[in-house]
């Protein structure tokens, strides 16, 4: 697995996770898939993604995307 899938895979995850939280618990977890979405948002402009930066310190090796 490259660093861009699971960056992706852990954003879908969190967007989910979120959204199913916000559903089933309180509606304050919306703030969990709005803030992924934000930082999805930067990092399209910026290219600067936390994410990527701890995957990669974990050992995941780099993608097209993330180097």
């Amino acid at each position: 697995m490259t660093l861009d899938h699971a960056v992706m895979m852990l954003a879908g995850s969190l967007v989910l996770i979120g959204a199913a939280l916000t559903w089933w618990v309180h509606p304050a977890w919306m703030w969990l898939p709005v803030l992924v979405g934000l930082n999805l948002f930067q990092a399209s402009i910026t290219g600067f993604c936390p994410a990527a930066l701890l995957l990669k310190r974990l050992g995941v090796r780099p993608g097209a995307a993330f180097r």
